[in-house]
């Protein structure tokens, strides 16, 4: 009994120790690993993202659920406790191998047997060396692994001063990106300020200068030329050399030596390399930076006129302004003043206009009287009285339209004031309201209507009583009784025509309201 307990409780650590890289599930639990626990997660969580790849590379149909690995986990557990179960069985038979008679027999019987001493001591000997060499190994081993351990911990120190390092180099690197932006925007700002200054200098100096940068530019090629003349077939290695060093960075400046100067600019180190003295000396005279304000208080001066200049051009501006908005006002006030007279020239005309319609429906009028008076049919005695009656007509439609006066006026005078007075009443009629006129309109046609069918119905009654009375007085006439041959009819004398001329029913009507309105 005690056997088989020893035998199974030994068979986890042979069966983990013998799958010890195939899967670290079948470890011995109560054993701690030989390995870095890091390195086994590290281990762990590359085995599940490589088992994650393999699942997204599958196809659908190959691809399993969570029951199905839960069903596989169990599968292999049951598998490694057989395989488990067979090393327990594997033992158990050789314990009971082992403790049975003929295997003792043979154990006493091997012991029995006689070695002889330099037998026994080569192999003492031989173990001693083994044992020798393993405690040298392990010795040696120790030793590697304390040096691995103090290179390790060397090597992570200088990884840490490196690190360190880079970080102070790219602290550095940003301090001088900020200063070289800082720089930037000075110089941008003084690049301002000279072109401001520039502009503000007078155009012949802004000329000379022009002039100026032109022979620095001359000059400047003149030297290239003679540098290119000195070096000769050292060009192809210069070239060379700058081609190997253009891909290298850099070294990294100082800040406080840039600032005080320290570098050299591009123009210093090309002057240097120039042979001749006058070159250079001319190209300093051409290259120095020049100023047409030696004093600021000439800067001051200046911005104070221009200052002036500006307030005087913003004053015009103003009044200018100022000007275009009273003159756009008085624009408008004409325009509409000049609308509203056309306005009333427009109704001026239009009352002109019928003033003039109105004058030739009475000219028409006067020149069928004058017809009619100079057609012959009266005498002068009858004109005479007539011209009188109508004098006196005339006056009474004068009386009755304007007034009693004291002069003694003609009939003419009195017809020029009647048709005056019209006028101002026409005038005065077109300003009442259309609407109340057409109604003032057909009331009056209504009772012109309506007198014109009473006298029609009075001249029916008198022609009645014309035809009852001659019908009468012929038959109370005596008979004649015809005398003498009898007459024969015989052809008519020629008939005179007699003008007949159409009455104007709108003078008529016109009439009408005239004597409505002004009597």
């Amino acid at each position: 009994m005690n056997m088989k307990m020893g035998g199974k409780a030994e068979c986890p650590q042979s069966g983990g120790a013998g799958n010890n890289d195939s899967s670290i599930s079948l470890r011995n639990p109560f054993k701690l690993p030989e390995e870095d626990i890091f390195l086994l997660r590290n281990k762990q969580n590359k085995k599940k993202r490589q088992e994650l790849e393999h699942q997204k590379e599958l196809k659908v149909h190959q691809k399993s659920t969570y029951l199905g690995k839960i069903q596989d986990k169990r599968v292999e557990f049951r598998q490694a406790l057989k395989r488990w179960e067979n090393e327990a069985d594997s033992k158990t038979a050789n314990t009971s191998l082992r403790s049975g008679p003929s295997w003792r027999k043979a154990a006493i019987q091997e012991q029995n047997d006689k070695e002889k001493i330099c037998d026994y001591m080569s192999k003492k000997k031989d173990m001693f060396l083994l044992e020798y060499s393993l405690a040298v190994k392990q010795e040696e081993n120790d030793k590697s692994s304390v040096q691995a351990i103090k290179i390790a911990e060397q090597e992570t120190k200088a990884r840490l001063e490196k690190i360190a390092d880079i970080k102070k180099i790219t602290g550095k690197i940003v301090a001088v990106k900020s200063d070289i932006s800082k720089y930037e925007d000075i110089l941008r700002e003084y690049t301002n300020y000279k072109e401001f200054l520039l502009k503000l200098s007078p155009p012949e100096w802004q000329e000379k200068q022009q002039w100026r940068r032109e022979m620095a530019e001359k000059i400047h090629q003149q030297q290239q030329t003679a540098a290119k003349g000195v070096q000769g077939p050292s060009v192809t290695t210069a070239s060379k050399r700058k081609d190997s060093n253009a891909r290298e960075l850099p070294p990294v400046v100082d800040p406080k030596s840039h600032r005080k100067g320290a570098m050299p600019t591009i123009k210093e180190s090309k002057t240097k390399e120039l042979p001749s003295p006058i070159i250079e000396a001319d190209l300093s005279e051409y290259e120095d930076p020049q100023l047409f304000f030696t004093d600021p208080h000439q800067l001051l001066d200046l911005l104070t006129e221009l200052e002036k200049q500006n307030l005087n051009l913003i004053q015009n501006s103003q009044d200018t302004e100022e000007s275009l908005e009273e003159f756009r006002i008085t624009m408008l006030n004409t325009r509409k003043k000049m609308e509203q007279e056309t306005e009333q020239l427009a109704q001026q005309v239009e009352i002109l206009s019928c003033a003039i319609e109105r004058v030739k429906e009475n000219k028409a009028e006067l020149e069928l009287k004058a017809r009619l008076f100079s057609f012959g049919e009266y005498k002068a005695d009858h004109q005479d009285r007539m011209l009188e009656s109508l004098g006196k007509k005339v006056g009474e439609v004068y009386h009755l339209c304007v007034g009693e006066t004291e002069a003694n006026l003609t009939t003419l005078q009195m017809l020029t004031s009647i048709e005056s007075r019209i006028e101002e009443l026409l005038e005065a009629m077109e300003l009442v309201p259309r609407e109340r006129l057409l109604m003032v309109e057909r009331v009056r046609e209504k009772e012109r209507r309506s007198r014109q069918r009473e006298e029609m119905v009075c001249q029916q009654k008198k022609q009645q009583e014309e035809r009852l009375r001659k019908a009468l007085e012929r038959a109370q006439a005596d008979i004649k009784k015809p005398m003498g041959r009898k007459l024969m009819p015989r052809s008519q004398p020629p008939m005179q025509e007699n003008l007949e001329y159409e009455v104007d029913e709108s003078a008529d009507l016109e009439m009408d309201k005239h004597q409505y309105f002004f009597t």
